[in-house]
């Protein structure tokens, strides 16, 4: 069993995902009926089964076939133990390549089966593959996208639970930071990231969600920062974006602090987006358009004079990654369901100056938006 994986989903969780799919593809999701969906993408197969292993994928019927066709798992000999321990209630089949072994298993169930491949994270060369043994056994393959992403959107309980511990050891570490003064005049970005980072595995992290954004002064309009080893000098606006992961979930969350006296314009620019941030954060109701919930937020920064200085979407779904669908920008499509966790997360990016983001991670109910990410969102001086 692999780092961090000791508590997964039940074999009932992971059935019931299962259920889901296959009723997907019972009515068609992707404008295609299939009898089947070979499931590749290796986090796909980790919702659908348990499995953590660096090889595998799944079989999965659809609801036509229920109680008279078995689904299946494939991995390689390396994780036949582990296979049996995550996924106990599947047939395994042992191969080194599991596309075509599943393919083959699925023909032994049924002949002239349409099946459905995840084209969009499939490669060409193991497509390529694949389509010469679907040929040799008259399987006709049916290319499908986001299929299993978009059962994703709505997290079960064990899921938010996972994200909500994973927000935790995160809120919980940037406090240990600051209660010791670690954000300080002299130091580092690069400093300050590892020290977070670690703060994050003191309190049980099984890894970090992604590179840790510290970007200090000019460095903090710039988006996506990389720490450098720049130092933070008092004056500086100091924006921090960072995650911890729990039990394979992701939490997402940004805090930008001020060393020192604040300037007027640096209290305007947060002062904005963070008016910004809770008309985003309100905006969150179960049905409401994606791109109106990017809008009740953006128009706050467009009316303040700033809406050059905001460059992206307002948030994303996070969970096995951390960036999922649903996500909320001005082009998006579609809307927002209970059980979705997303971020929201404006901002405002002076070039050469500085910049403001706060974010923070949210769960959508049948009501008002649940908040994951605790930390006090009030500017604060350090």
């Amino acid at each position: 069993m692999q780092k961090g994986d000791d508590e997964m989903p039940g074999d009932d969780m992971t059935e019931r995902r299962r259920a889901r799919l296959a009723a997907a593809l019972e009515t068609g999701a992707d404008r295609e009926r299939v009898d089947a969906i070979l499931v590749s993408n290796l986090i796909n197969v980790r919702y659908l089964t348990g499995f953590t292993g660096s090889n595998g994928a799944v079989l999965v019927w659809s609801a036509e076939h229920s109680g008279r066709r078995e689904d299946a798992i494939a991995t390689d000999g390396r994780y036949t133990a582990q296979v049996a321990e995550q996924a106990p209630v599947l047939p395994a089949e042992i191969a080194r390549d599991c596309p075509p072994a599943l393919l083959r298993y699925a023909v032994g169930q049924q002949a002239g089966v349409r099946l459905g491949i995840e084209a969009h994270t499939m490669t060409i060369a193991a497509f390529s593959d694949l389509r010469t043994v679907a040929a040799e056994a008259g399987v006709e393959l049916v290319p499908m996208r986001d299929t299993v992403e978009r059962l994703r959107e709505v997290k079960d309980a064990s899921e938010v639970e996972s994200i909500t511990s994973a927000c935790a050891i995160a809120d919980d570490a940037l406090a240990a930071l600051i209660e010791r003064d670690a954000i300080a005049p002299g130091r580092s970005e690069r400093d300050v990231a590892r020290d977070l980072e670690w703060e994050m595995f003191a309190r049980g992290a099984d890894a970090i969600a992604f590179e840790t954004i510290v970007a200090a002064g000019a460095n903090s309009a710039v988006p996506h920062h990389r720490p450098t080893d720049a130092v933070l000098a008092v004056g500086d606006l100091v924006k921090i974006d960072f995650g911890a992961v729990s039990r394979g979930y992701h939490s997402d969350m940004t805090r930008t602090f001020v060393l020192g006296e604040p300037a007027d314009w640096q209290r305007e620019i947060y002062a904005v987006v963070s008016t910004a941030q809770q008309a985003g954060r309100e905006a969150l109701h179960a049905g409401a358009s994606l791109a109106e919930i990017d809008a009740a937020a953006r128009n706050v920064i467009v009316e303040a004079g700033y809406g050059d200085y905001y460059v992206h979407g307002l948030g994303h779904g996070v969970g096995l990654q951390i960036h999922e669908r649903p996500g909320i920008g001005a082009a998006a499509s579609g809307t927002l369901p209970v059980g979705a966790t997303v971020t929201v997360e404006p901002g405002i990016y002076l070039p050469g100056r500085g910049g403001v983001r706060i974010e923070d991670t949210l769960v959508v109910t049948e009501s008002h938006p649940r908040l994951l990410t605790t930390t006090d969102k009030a500017f604060r001086v350090l």
